[in-house]
This record gives C-alpha cells, structure tokens and sequence, in this order.
C-alpha cells in the first residue's frame, strides 16, 4: 500500500488526476520514479555526478558557510546575534534537501535518510509556535537581517524573500514526503503554509503583499493536490491576482500590472519564469483561461524575442533581467542557471495544458545547452551566468555567496528522467531521447518500454516494447524542431545552409504509413505486440545558424549547431586568437569523436581564415582549422577566450591588431551576483 501511495504521490499535482473541480493538466507526465536512466550514458553520467558530487557538496557548503547554524540560532534568539548572509539562506538547505530526496527515490540510502532527518531536527527547533520559519528574523527579532523590515512580511514585495523562503520549503518538503513518507518536513511547510495564509491576504487584518520573488505560487498549488486543502490553492491565486495592485509596482518583479494584462516578458527572468509557471499551475487548477491566454502572450514574445541560441533567458546582469526586445548580447549575457531551470519549467508545464511538440523544442533547447553549462562535468563547479563569448573573465566556482544555482541545480538534475514520457488518454508521449527503461500506464493498464540510444552524438534511437497490456494505443514520437528546418518556434533564428534533413521511422523493421500530425508527433495508432520495436533515424548534421536582422549583437556571425546541441569555439582548441576568424562563406564540417576528451565528445572541425593586421598596418590572412566543442563542456580546461556566433560576413570581424602593451592586457574581472 505505501509502496502505491509514493508512486502516485510521485507525479505531483502535474498529473492530469483531476483534482477536487474536474481541473488539473490535460496531460499527464510519467514520474522520474518510473524511469530508470541507464548508467554510463550521457545523461546516466550526469545523473551520478549529481549523486555522488553535487549533492553531498551542497550539503557540505551549507554546513561549512552557517546556513545550518542559522537554524540553530533561531531556535534560541538573541539580541547578540549579528544576522549576516543573505535573507534566502535557508532556501539552499531546503533545495538541496529536495534534490536529495529525489535521489533517495531512485537510490535509497539509509545514511542520507538519516543525515536528512538529523537537518531537519535543525531547521523544526527554529520554527516559531505559530509556524513562522525565517531565520533571518528569528534569530534576533529586535535587529533582524537589514532586508527583513521591522515587522513580518513588511518588506516581502522588496527584499525579505519571506514567501520565496516558503516556496522551497514547501517544494522540498513535498519530494521528502515523496521519498520516505515521513511527514517530518511536510508538517513544518504546513504550519508556516497555514501561518502565511491567516496573515497574507486581502482581508481586514492581513498584510496585502504579493512575494517580491515568485515560487510561492507553485508550491501552494502542489501542496494543494498533496493535501486536498483547498485553501493553499486559494492562496497561490491571490499571490497572483493582486501582483499588480498592491505597493510596489515595478517591473523589475513582474508588478508593473495584474498578470493576466501581460504580454512581455520583462524584469528579473528568474522570478518571472516562477510566476509564468505558477500561472500555468494554478490555471491547469482552477480552469482559469485568462492566465492561460497571458502565459501564452508571453511565451510567445520570449521565443521571438527574447531567446538565446542556448535556451538561456535574462540578456542583463542590471536586475539579472530580460533586456528590451531583441537585446541579446553575447559577452555580457547573464543567462543564469537559475532562469535557464526556470524556462524549462515553463516550457513543460505549457507542453502539458497543449500538447504541443514546439514546447519540447525549447525545453530541450534549454536542457542541453544553457541549463546543463551551469554545472560542471563532474558535478563540483557552477556557473552563475552563461555567457554566449569570453575573454577569459569567466571561471567555474565551486560555490557563491548567493548560491541559488548550485543548489537549484542540485535539485533539478536528478528529477530529469520525469522529463522524458507523458500520456494522454491513449496516447502515449516520447518527448526527450535517452537510454533508459520507462513503466508507463495508459489507462490504468502497465506498458514498459526502453529506449537506446547515443542521442546526442548520432539520431538513431531504439524503442522497444517491453511490456503491454493496453493492446492499442497511439504512440506520439517528437519530432524535433531541429531536425524539421525550425531552430525555434519563430523567426528569431533560421538555418542558413540550405540543408534538408530527414527522419525515418520503422516499426519491426518495415516503414509505417504514419503521419507527421499538426502537434509536431510522429503519431503510430495499432494495437502494440510485446517484443515490437521502433526505430528512429534522424539526421544529424552541422549547421549554420543566422540571427534575426534585429538582433545587434549577432549581426554578420553564425552560430554552429548539431542535433541540439550548441557548439562554440574555445582557447584550448584552437592555436589562435579566435576573436579574430572569419568563417567561410559556405563552410563543411568533420564530425571528430573524441571518446577521452571532456566525458567524450564529438568536435566538429572547419577550415577558416584568420585576419590581422600586419606591422606595416595592412590586412593578411592566414587558413586556419578551427575546433568547435559543445557550449555545455566550455571553461572545463581552464579560463580564455570562447565564442558561440562566429564572423561569416567581413564586416563582423575583428582583426588582430599588431601587438602592443595595452593588448597583451588580461581581463580579470568576474560577475557580480545580486538575486
């Protein structure tokens, strides 16, 4: 029975069960429970550097930089206690404890159980009798963290983080349940939950705030669907319908108006990628189309707009921001990890209210690119932005003051597999292309299939049926937008080679008569044999890529791309200065597979021309082999010069210039985190 009750808790509120109303996701993802990815692959190798890596070093950074011993002070205040760090601390505790829990489901571990649990008796002794939980008050009320205000919630729509501190908390509390079916953590969010709700709201004697970070929203939802309890809906609905109409109206955090009258995506892009999922969230809930109608206005201005070639969003360190509409600059790109988490989660939770493959496109987009360059190979350095060039002023970190990203990505990686299936009525949903074994039900009836594949490096992907007892039912195969001729689903980018590629799809090894459906799937309706087997063929080519007209910052470059993956040129690759390379006019491209080089991957090589000027001032050229890696794997092999667009037209090319004093200079320089 418990063994049942975790499996459905697993899905979350994001199944399509249909909560309380009759409302809740059309369509439903298959847990990451139900999907066990296969070891030494791609992703099976991510999944255990966050494991083995990633995981216990956040635990580790929070105990060595106070973030557990800011618990332990709440739980006995003073006026003594000078309150340092930053207002959020406590949410790196939470999130490290969720993607901890998310591995305990897939590797059960009695010791981590158990350091979890002795955490938690930390973080419960600081919790107030009324359930409040903030440190950074708590643990001296007369002089509290100088972002906290005088009073509770005083300064929530500034800089307090009170409700962003809750959504963590609730989000982590949620996967612990999840794991071990303890209740120990659930019933510290439900006492600050219940506590937040009696003194936030629209009523005489409540404080009317809306959070000055967003995520609040998503995690009622979800503790909504976990308890039945209606009132944490009720709560995650006013934190959205009153953005716009209390105190602060800025749109530095989506408040400049009520969300259902936005159309662009501005502001801080972490905390409105949170608010454009907690929309979907709360609309999937309660049928509420008019959120529905604005997330999609949105979506549509960040992928024509406002999307890097990477997937990453936010084009500006001032605010950790979008930039106005078609601002996408390269070396200044901030791109954090945090919003790149952010876009994913939105991106999937529109796939599910549309069933619409465009979604995916991002998504994937975003996961191998932007996303997973947050993170080291091996699980222990982190980027906070994700810069498109460099010149040398970027490192890995092991961690950062503000240490949103490492733990943020501490708790996404190992939640991946859930990405990877989804079902509908009878139609089953292959969305993400890796080797694993999924446990599907369609219908309540159990269907196993595993895939295998060297996706990303080649487009040949196995899918065998397994297991079936649903007889027949339709399989939906993505076909990705890359491999259609759409970089993404608009024209903010568009192949300039003039190459067509094709996919082929087999089932038992004869052609099928599918068709390619409107929604972007390859769709297969028949009554599924044990034993069949599905082969995918896609073709996998380098190709240019052109920026719109409008985007500056690319104007005259190209930027380099195979299946979805993102390459760049990069210092220890390449002899030269690769600031100064022009590529050819139509350039071809030598696939190189490279079984030892950062984890193994496959360069791609093309012949170029370098342009410098001579000691006599006059332009030479010289032929060069330039090396591309994946973006992802760039700053593994020390700090330099790293490009994603590179110059094809001659008037976005930056000759070197005969060496002087001032340009044997280095840039030092690192970037500044506020959140």
């Amino acid at each position: 029975m418990r063994k049942i009750l975790l499996t459905c808790l697993a899905s979350l509120f994001l199944q399509s069960v249909k909560a309380q109303k009759g409302h809740g996701y059309p369509i439903t993802p298959i847990p990451f429970t139900q999907v066990k990815v296969a070891n030494n692959t791609f992703w099976g190798q991510r999944l255990e550097a966050g494991r083995k890596t990633t995981i216990p070093l956040a635990f580790s950074k929070c105990e060595e930089t106070g973030r557990y011993e800011n618990f332990k002070k709440a739980a006995h205040p003073s006026e003594n206690y000078k309150v340092e760090g930053l207002s959020f601390d406590d949410t790196d505790v939470y999130k490290t404890i969720e993607g901890a829990a998310y591995i305990l489901q897939t590797y059960p571990d009695k010791k981590l159980k158990a350091y979890i649990d002795s955490v938690l008796d930390i973080v419960a002794m600081a919790q107030e009798p009324d359930g409040y939980l903030y440190t950074s008050r708590t643990m001296n009320p007369k002089h509290p963290h100088e972002w906290a205000g005088n009073k509770r919630w005083e300064k929530e729509e500034d800089l307090s983080h009170e409700l962003y501190n809750l959504g963590h908390m609730i989000e982590g509390a949620i996967a612990h349940y999840q794991a071990t079916g303890s209740r120990k953590f659930l019933d510290i969010a439900i006492r600050y939950a219940d506590c937040t709700i009696r003194e936030v709201g629209p009523n005489a004697g409540q404080v009317c705030v809306v959070p000055g970070h967003q995520i609040a929203e998503m995690a009622l939802a979800k503790l909504y669907v976990v308890t039945g309890q209606k009132r944490y809906l009720d709560e995650a609905k006013f934190l959205l319908d009153y953005r716009g109409k209390t105190t602060i109206k800025h749109e530095y955090s989506q408040a400049h108006k009520p969300v259902i009258k936005q159309d662009e995506a501005v502001g801080h892009a972490v905390r409105a990628a949170y608010m454009y999922a907690g929309m979907a969230d709360v609309a999937a809930l309660t049928g509420d189309t008019a959120y529905i109608h604005a997330i999609d206005r949105i979506w549509e201005n960040i992928v024509g707009k406002k999307l890097y070639i990477t997937g990453g969003i936010g084009a500006t360190s001032n605010g950790e921001a979008f930039g106005p509409n078609y601002y996408l600059p390269n070396m200044s790109a901030y791109c954090e990890t945090c919003s790149a988490i952010g876009n994913v989660y939105v991106n999937y939770r529109l796939f599910l209210l549309h069933g619409q493959s465009k979604y995916y496109d991002v998504l994937e987009r975003t996961l191998y690119n932007g996303l997973i360059s947050g993170v080291s190979l091996d699980g222990g350095g982190f980027f906070y932005p994700n810069p498109l060039e460099s010149m040398g002023q970027h490192q890995r970190q092991s961690w950062f003051g503000c240490a949103c990203c490492p733990s943020n990505i501490a708790r996404f990686i190992p939640s991946l597999p859930g990405y990877v299936y989804a079902v509908k009525s009878r139609n089953v949903y292959i969305n993400l292309f890796l080797s694993n074994t999924g446990r599907l039900q369609v219908e309540g009836k159990d269907i196993v299939l595993t895939q295998t594949t060297q996706y990303p490096w080649n487009g040949d992907i196995s899918l065998k049926i397994d297991k079936n007892k649903a007889g027949k039912f339709t399989m939906k195969i993505r076909i990705p937008g890359w491999v259609r001729g759409q970089v993404v689903p608009s024209n903010l980018y568009s192949y300039s080679d003039n190459l067509h590629l094709k996919y082929q799809i087999t089932v038992n090894g004869t052609p099928t008569n599918a068709i390619l459906t409107e929604d972007g799937y390859y769709t297969i309706n028949r009554n599924w044999k044990t034993g069949d087997q599905i082969h995918i063929h896609f073709d996998m080519r380098p190709r240019t890529v052109r920026a719109h007209n409008n985007v500056e910052a690319d104007r005259g470059m190209v930027s380099v791309e195979r299946g979805p993956l993102v390459y760049c040129a990069e210092w220890p690759d390449n002899a030269f200065d690769i600031k100064s390379i022009l590529l050819n006019q139509h350039p071809s491209f030598e696939i190189v597979e490279c079984p030892n080089l950062l984890y193994g991957i496959y360069q791609l090589q093309t012949q170029a021309q370098l342009l410098a000027f001579n000691k006599a001032g006059k332009l030479a050229t010289e032929d060069v082999s330039l090396t591309l890696i994946p973006y992802y794997a760039w700053c593994h092999r020390g700090s330099g010069d790293m490009k994603v667009w590179l110059p094809q037209d001659l008037n976005a090319t930056r000759p070197t210039e005969p060496t002087t004093l001032a340009s044997q200079s280095k840039i030092e320089a690192l970037h500044l985190q506020n959140h």
